[in-house]
């Protein structure tokens, strides 16, 4: 039987800062995130199943992403926690703010790559995680694809 590949997008806002680069983006600032998440697999052939012809149910796909990426990562600030953005991560919290302070320096491809291991724990074990293509800007975007690192 051949496998399908199924995708559900996804969209976020989400604020961070990078520490030490040289750039713009040292200051704290936010983007419109698009992610798209692909998984491959064998439809259901199973005639009494109720998701017969699904790879996966399309509200299934968007739950898990929803808990692991979106709902967490929706207006919230991300900081790496080995910087001193750690001070304004408490002052934030302590004013009520949502901050995720993350093991890495919040790029858009090290997001990917925590995204797709958090939602690779997640599928059902008949399915893959094939990609995701992290969107940060209308002309900026960081892919993970699994061919890519097998």
């Amino acid at each position: 039987m051949e496998k399908i590949r199924v995708t559900k997008e996804f969209t976020f806002e989400t604020g961070h800062a990078l520490y030490g680069y040289d750039g713009k983006c040292r200051n704290v600032h936010g983007h419109s995130y698009k992610l798209a998440v692909t998984v491959i697999g064998h439809p259901i052939t199973d005639k009494d199943h109720v998701k017969l012809g699904m790879v996966i149910d399309f509200g299934d796909l968007k739950n898990i992403v929803k808990e692991e990426v979106v709902d967490p990562f929706d207006h919230a600030t991300v900081f790496n926690r080995n910087s001193p953005h750690i001070e304004l991560a408490g002052e934030l919290e302590s004013r009520g703010h949502k901050v995720i302070l993350a093991d890495y320096q919040p790029t858009s491809e090290n997001m990917v790559l925590d995204f797709a291991s958090k939602i690779k724990k997640r599928l059902p074990k008949n399915l893959s995680l094939h990609s995701l293509h992290l969107r940060e800007t209308d002309t900026a975007y960081a892919e993970w694809h699994a061919s890519d690192n097998a």
